[in-house]
């Protein structure tokens, strides 16, 4: 049997929608145990003192990235079924700046503005509503942006597929590239922990 259970008709639309509201709750559920509802442990990020956030979210893309080249190698997952984002690399890099920004500013991600609002943070509530909002304007706006938004090859871009690498190689690296991460953030958190008054 090959995943992904969806695609092969293993469960339906609305079993679909169930599972996707029972893990949405799950993961913002993880994200507040984990202090991710909090904009001071967001931002600390920016500040250098607390790494966490970037070691959790490290962490969550290695295990996904093994799980899936593994299920693959073994013959669970069929990789060209995977659907992979087209690449615009202009636009996405300026929705990515843009996104950045927001974090810094506004101390919380999309997901972690919900969790905040779930628990009631009146400042998540705001954040939330102001991505409401870009969302809104982004919608009424996109005839002017449609050109920019579609510029660039459109393609799926794959870093194996972009510089001729086996997978196996990419995962090897980017495992290494964790390790060295994990361990330089811990050095970081040192050199600027907040002292103790």
């Amino acid at each position: 049997m090959m995943a992904p259970f969806l695609k092969y008709g293993m469960f339906g639309d609305e079993t679909s929608l169930v599972l996707a509201f029972l893990i949405g709750i799950g993961f913002g559920f993880f994200l507040e145990r984990a202090g991710f509802g909090s904009a001071r442990k967001l931002v600390s990020q920016f500040y250098l003192n607390d790494l966490a956030v970037f070691k959790v979210m490290f962490t969550a893309i290695v295990t996904a990235m093994l799980g899936v080249t593994y299920l693959g190698w073994i013959g669970w997952l069929d990789l060209s079924l995977v659907y992979l984002v087209p690449t615009y690399l202009v636009p996405q890099i300026a929705g990515g700046l843009i996104l950045g920004a927001g974090f810094v500013i506004g101390g919380y991600c999309p997901g972690t503005s919900v969790a905040a609002t779930a628990t009631g943070r009146v400042d998540g509530l705001i954040y939330l509503v102001g991505i409401f909002a870009g969302m809104f304007a982004f919608a009424e706006m996109f005839p002017l942006l449609k050109g920019f938004y579609l510029s660039g090859a459109g393609e799926a871009m794959t870093i194996p597929g972009a510089f001729g690498l086996p997978y196996g190689v990419v995962v090897f690296a980017v495992v290494l590239m964790a390790v060295g991460g994990f361990y330089g953030a811990g050095l970081l958190e040192k050199k600027f922990a907040t002292p103790v008054e």
